[in-house]
């Protein structure tokens, strides 16, 4: 039907387009644009040529990683061992 149903409250209508202007020519994909982790959820393609197609897809948004901290143990000597240690949340 060339467009795009949102859901309620997802706040995709500015982030989520049709890769191809015109749908009609066999390419339904659509980008999402800046996603965010509220993005995560089941995803569905409903095409309608002759009959009806639809295809679930199950995104999973994850948060990028905290900068992580990183510290040695042990002594710096030639020829000995140390343990770098990082952590990141």
């Amino acid at each position: 039907d060339h467009h795009v149903n949102y859901g309620s409250g997802s706040g995709l209508q500015d982030r989520a387009t049709f890769v191809q202007s015109d749908p009609s020519q066999y390419d339904a994909s659509i980008r999402l644009a800046n996603l965010q982790v509220s993005d995560t959820g089941t995803y569905q393609c409903r095409v309608k040529k002759n009959t009806v197609a639809v295809h679930e897809v199950i995104v999973t948004v994850q948060e990028k990683p905290a900068t992580p901290q990183c510290w040695t143990e042990g002594e710096l000597i030639e020829g000995s061992s140390i343990l770098l240690r990082c952590y990141s949340r």
